[in-house]
């Protein structure tokens, strides 16, 4: 009797000790909740260096982008300078109207004179004077023109020849910058017998503006006889000139 009673002490004890742990445990989880362990410590710094990370790489792709629109900012300006104005005033000429050329006479300087036999003509002469100015300018309506020996010293018997009539109209013929005005002289129209000591040719090319200082000296070649010569006007071509050339004294 007494063994059973020692017994069952014995065993209650046990199952008293086995509730105890068993509230023990449970008390443990409520305390692990409460406060975290060293793997819930590694796993919140993990979190927030993602997070940090994720603020840095969100700060970096806005920085490239504001980058990227400097960038083409800069292109677009760079593209406005080289095509501006400036670099088209460089091949940009002056005026060349003809209403400029009308009321700026031709200078000596801006222009380039050129005297030489018409081709397929025994007695004619090209007189070609071009503008190698930056503007247009005008001209009489025809050079002033003498022929003459070259060693006289008196050259008042020089030849003139004679020249269209009825002129009027514009008050000058302009020319443009880079293009020449064409007059056609024939020293022997009638290929007749004529004077052989005329061995130059004079040429002043605007008579109504120019100084006789301006004028232009050239040489005529050999066996030249210069009888009633013949001046056209300024023209754009060398046919052009020869038919107003044909015109002269009418």
């Amino acid at each position: 009797m007494s063994t059973f009673r020692n017994r069952s002490a014995a065993l209650a004890a046990a199952t008293t000790a086995v509730l105890a742990l068993a509230l023990t445990a449970c008390g443990g989880n409520d305390t692990g909740t409460k406060s975290a362990g060293p793997a819930d410590e590694a796993a919140s710094a993990a979190a927030s260096a993602d997070a940090s990370r994720s603020t840095t790489d969100a700060t970096t792709t806005h920085t490239a982008k504001t980058g990227g629109t400097a960038q083409n900012t800069g292109a677009t300006k760079t593209g406005t300078s080289k095509s501006g104005t400036s670099g088209g005033g460089t091949t940009t000429s002056g005026d060349t109207s003809d209403s400029y050329a009308y009321k700026h006479p031709c200078k000596s300087g801006d222009l380039s004179v050129r005297v030489y036999p018409r081709e397929g003509s025994a007695t004619q002469q090209v007189i070609e004077v071009n503008n190698v100015g930056a503007n247009s300018c005008g001209l009489s309506y025809f050079p002033r023109v003498s022929l003459g020996a070259a060693k006289a010293s008196d050259h008042s018997s020089d030849i003139r020849p004679t020249v269209p009539g009825g002129l009027g109209g514009a008050p000058a013929y302009p020319v443009k910058p880079k293009t020449a005005a064409i007059a056609v002289i024939d020293l022997n129209p009638s290929g007749a017998n004529g004077l052989t000591w005329i061995d130059e040719m004079n040429v002043l090319a605007d008579g109504d503006h120019m100084p006789n200082a301006d004028t232009q000296n050239f040489k005529l070649g050999p066996d030249v006889k210069v009888r009633a010569p013949k001046l056209g006007l300024y023209r754009s071509t060398v046919a052009d000139a020869v038919s107003s050339m044909k015109q002269a004294g009418s």
